[in-house]
């Protein structure tokens, strides 16, 4: 069992990170945009615009051992041996974390990386047959179960490459929510499959937590009503969310979180670029951070320390030249609230 992370916080007060994707299809660039814009929490870029294997599913498919896939034209599939799309994958990869590591060198601050989470992942990786892995159960605790060994390798890659940096593992889950609610609709699209148990979905996620060791574990999803209670459980070390799909109901899980030492990676910057206007106040940025503060009665001093500025999703939808200036924005926005928590 991995200790509890919760209050070990390798970013620091006062910080701001990327989700993980950003524009473009040069990995140089964006490991430089990732590095230039950020201080203390550096984020591994993806670029998906590279095409299928840069892609969040592909990306993370290509991690898994004893498990191989390839792509078809309603996805990535299941195979039965490593192919073409396997090595392009492995090989965008290594192009990554050769350029992160090129950018990082001496870095000593937190340094994220971001795979697809086990129920995402079988929510979108097909069986041999065409349907998800999800309506599987065995074929669900394989999956888990290779993910947990390939990010296990991957982690002790990026210690050897970059060994200053305190790492921290991110798990993407936009489909927890529907996967917890049954509303995952099957190869056909006439049919559901059916909801998987909390208590599994708990454990699949714990089971990645303990394989990160000592690296804290985000746990991401910009879809509305993260199960936060579950996530917390989960032994999560923060919740990374879009701010304004949060609702009241959530708001007693966000609470006890935060009492229990879980940071709250809150986007709430545009991931888009159709705003640009929404560059121009940093203090305007983060001022729903202080009203759900307030809301929830916690104490101001323990802002800066339990709050991360992130835009709501991934950049990979914008411009570059929005991209670096999102990153550039939310460093400042987090300094706007360390300024002024109140």
């Amino acid at each position: 069992m991995a200790p509890d992370l919760r209050n070990a916080r390798p970013w620091g007060p006062a910080a701001a990170t990327g989700v993980g994707s950003l524009p473009g299809t040069d990995a140089r660039e964006a490991a430089r945009t990732a590095a230039g814009a950020l201080e203390t929490l550096v984020f591994l870029p993806e670029l998906p615009a590279r095409g299928p294997g840069a892609d969040m599913i592909g990306r993370t498919a290509g991690l898994l051992t004893e498990l191989h896939a390839q792509v078809e034209p309603s996805g990535w599939r299941i195979a039965d041996h490593p192919g073409r799309d396997a090595r392009r994958a492995a090989a965008w990869l290594r192009e990554d974390l050769d350029a992160t590591e090129e950018y990082t060198q001496g870095y000593e601050g937190g340094l994220k990386v971001a795979v697809t989470g086990p129920w995402t992942l079988a929510s979108a990786l097909q069986r041999r047959n065409g349907e998800a892995m999800l309506g599987d159960p065995g074929a669900c605790r394989d999956l888990a179960a290779s993910l947990t060994d390939g990010v296990r390798d991957l982690l002790a890659d990026l210690r050897r490459r970059v060994p200053a940096a305190r790492l921290v593992l991110q798990l993407d889950e936009p489909a927890l929510t529907p996967v917890l609610g049954g509303h995952v609709r099957t190869a056909s699209g006439y049919r559901t499959y059916r909801a998987v148990d909390r208590v599994v979905v708990e454990d699949a996620l714990r089971s990645l937590v303990d394989a990160a060791g000592d690296s804290p574990t985000v746990i991401h999803s910009c879809a509305p009503d993260v199960p936060f209670a579950l996530l917390r459980r989960s032994g999560a070390a923060a919740f990374s969310f879009d701010l304004s799909l949060v609702t009241e109901r959530a708001y007693d899980a966000i609470g006890e979180a935060v009492e229990d030492g879980v940071t709250l990676f809150a986007g709430v910057l545009p991931g888009d670029g159709a705003d640009p206007a929404a560059l121009s106040d940093p203090a305007g940025t983060v001022s729903g951070v202080r009203s759900l503060w307030r809301r929830l009665g916690l104490s101001p001093a323990l802002l800066t320390e339990s709050v991360v500025i992130t835009p709501t999703c991934g950049l990979a939808g914008a411009s570059p030249a929005y991209a670096r200036a999102a990153l550039t924005h939310c460093a400042r926005a987090a300094r706007s609230l360390a300024d002024n928590p109140e």
